[in-house]
C-alpha cells in the first residue's frame, strides 16, 4: 500500500467536500437518505451475515442476520423522528434556540466480532447527523465490512446524498488508521474494538467516542424466578456465540438457591466443568503474555472451544460453566470472555454476593453493564446504586438489554459508552444526537433579580452571604 498519509489526505479531502455539501441539506432530505440506507441494509442482511461468518469464522450467521436487522431497522426507528438538522429546539421563556451543527468527517473503526452490523449502525447515525463517515475495518474482516459500507453508500447516493459521504480504507493498516484518526480534518473517531485500539483513538489528538470492556456480572438473587432467569441468561450468552460486549460473563448466586440454580442451568443445556477441566479451559481462553482473551476462542462454538481445550462435553451443550473461588488477574475466567463460557460463584448471602459483583465489575468491566434477576425492589435498587455500570439491566437478557430497543427502551446502539469508569466521555448508548454540536442562539432576556443587586452594595464587607442570597431570591 502507498504512503499512509498520502492516502489519508485524499480520503479526508473528499470527506471535507462531502461535509460542506451535506450541511446544505434539510431534515427531510437527510431523512430520505437515512431511510434508503436502512432499506438497503435490510435487503442485504442475510448476505452480509453469511459473509461475516465465512470471512472471520466468528459467531453464528443466523444470529448475525438478527444483528444486521437490529442495526438497520431498530436503529432507524430509534432515530427516525430525531431532529438533527437546523433548529432542533426552542425555549421561548429562556430566549434560547438550539441549532444542530454537524461535526464533520468521522473515522469509524469496526470490530471483527460485529463487522457488518457495526458498519450499518454507524453509517445510519452518521448520515442522520449529516457527517461523512470513513470506515476502517478490522484486518480480520475487510471484505464483509467493505461490502456493508458499499451497500450503504450506493443506497445513500440513490437518495441524492453527496458523493463520498461514505468511504472506506482500501486496505486495513495501523498506519493508515492512525493517519486518519490524528488528522486535523477528522472531527471525531468512533472507536469500537479492543483496549489498544480505543487507547490509540483517545491518544490521537482528535475527539473520540470509545467503549470499554464488558465484564458483566449477573446476580441471581434468591427472590428471582430461577428457571426464567436461566432461560434469559442462556438466550443472551449463546447469542452469536457470546460476541456481544454486553453479554453475561459471571453468574453470582446465593448458596440458599445455588443447587436449584445449578439444576436449572443443567436442564437448559449448560455443562458444569470439574476443576481439571476448568484448568484446561483457562489455558486456552487467555493469552498469558497479555492476560487478554485469546482470539482463537472469540465467538467460537462450545464444541470448538472444548476441542481446543482438550475436554469432553455432552452433545448439545449450549454453554460451559466454570466454578470459581476467586476474582482477579490470576484467575483468567473471572474476566471478559466473548464465547459461550460463564464463570460461576456461590456466595453466603446478599451482601457477599454484592461484594462479588462489585469485584467482577472492577475486574475489567467498569462502567459497562451489570445484570440482576430479582423481584425484591429494595435489593434491585441497592444493586443498581452500587454497580459502576452505564446499564444495569433487570430481569433481562444482558446482550439484548444492553444494546437497547428489544427488551427495554434504551437507545438502540452497537457502541455502548462506559463513562469515566471505562475512560469514556459518556455512559450512554451512542446515537445520532452524540454526533452533532448544538449551538445556542441566545436572545436578550435580562435577569432582573441579578441586575437589581449587582451594584456597589456587593463591595460592602459587612454584607454577608445570607444577605446576598436573600436579596437575590427576593
Amino acid at each position: 500500500m502507498g504512503d499512509a498519509q498520502q492516502i489519508a489526505d485524499g480520503i479526508l479531502e473528499r470527506a471535507s467536500i462531502a461535509a460542506g455539501i451535506f450541511s446544505q441539506l434539510n431534515q427531510e432530505e437527510t431523512d430520505r437518505i437515512v431511510e434508503a440506507v436502512c432499506r438497503a441494509a435490510l435487503d442485504a442482511r442475510i448476505k452480509l451475515a453469511r459473509m461475516a461468518v465465512e470471512e472471520t469464522g466468528i459467531g453464528i450467521w443466523q444470529h448475525k442476520v438478527i444483528k444486521n436487522t437490529l442495526a438497520a431497522e431498530l436503529v432507524f426507528e430509534d432515530i427516525r423522528d430525531q431532529k438533527t438538522v437546523g433548529v432542533i429546539a426552542r425555549d421561548e421563556q429562556r430566549g434560547i434556540v438550539e441549532i444542530a451543527q454537524p461535526l464533520g468527517p468521522i473515522v469509524a473503526v469496526i470490530p471483527v466480532t460485529n463487522p457488518t452490523a457495526t458498519v450499518i449502525f454507524k453509517a445510519l447515525i452518521a448520515l442522520k447527523s449529516q457527517n461523512p463517515i470513513i470506515f476502517s475495518p478490522h484486518r480480520g474482516a475487510p471484505k464483509c465490512s467493505t461490502e456493508a459500507a458499499r451497500i450503504c453508500y450506493e443506497a445513500a447516493l440513490s437518495a441524492d446524498a453527496p458523493e463520498d459521504c461514505i468511504q472506506w480504507v482500501p486496505e486495513s493498516s495501523r498506519e493508515l488508521t492512525h493517519a486518519l484518526m490524528s488528522d486535523a480534518r477528522t472531527a471525531l473517531v468512533l472507536a469500537t474494538g479492543g483496549p489498544s485500539l480505543v487507547k490509540a483513538a483517545y491518544s490521537s489528538g482528535t475527539p473520540a467516542i470509545g467503549v470499554g470492556s464488558g465484564n458483566v456480572p449477573v446476580f441471581i438473587e434468591r427472590s428471582a424466578d430461577i428457571p426464567f432467569a436461566v432461560e434469559n441468561i442462556l438466550l443472551s450468552k449463546t447469542f452469536d456465540n457470546g460476541t456481544v460486549c454486553a453479554s453475561e460473563q459471571a453468574i453470582v448466586v446465593e448458596r440458599a438457591i445455588a443447587d436449584e440454580a445449578r439444576s436449572a442451568f443443567e436442564k437448559q443445556g449448560a455443562f458444569f466443568l470439574d476443576p481439571d477441566a476448568v484448568k484446561k479451559l483457562e489455558a486456552v481462553v487467555i493469552r498469558p503474555e497479555t492476560g487478554l482473551m485469546s482470539p482463537k476462542i472469540v465467538g467460537r462454538s462450545v464444541a470448538a472451544v472444548a476441542e481446543l481445550a482438550g475436554i469432553t462435553v455432552p452433545d448439545g451443550t449450549r454453554c460451559l460453566m466454570a466454578p470459581q473461588q476467586k476474582i482477579g488477574a490470576d484467575d483468567p475466567l473471572s474476566g471478559e470472555i466473548l464465547a459461550p463460557i460463564l464463570a460461576w460463584y456461590e456466595c453466603d448471602d446478599f451482601d457477599d454476593a454484592l461484594k462479588h459483583c462489585i469485584a467482577l465489575n472492577y475486574r475489567g468491566g467498569i462502567g459497562h453493564t451489570a445484570s440482576i434477576y430479582s423481584t425484591d425492589e429494595e435489593k434491585i435498587s441497592a444493586f443498581g446504586r452500587l454497580m459502576d455500570a452505564g446499564r444495569v439491566v433487570v430481569n433481562t437478557p444482558s446482550s439484548q438489554g444492553g444494546v437497547g430497543g428489544v427488551f427495554n427502551q434504551l437507545h438502540t446502539s452497537l457502541t455502548l459508552g462506559c463513562g469515566s469508569g471505562g475512560k469514556n466521555i459518556t455512559a450512554e448508548n451512542i446515537t445520532a444526537r452524540h454526533l452533532i454540536n448544538v449551538k445556542k442562539l441566545c436572545y436578550r432576556k435580562p435577569n432582573e433579580r441579578w441586575l437589581a443587586i449587582a451594584d456597589d452594595r456587593l463591595l460592602d464587607e459587612t454584607l454577608s452571604a445570607d444577605d446576598i442570597i436573600n436579596a437575590y431570591r427576593g
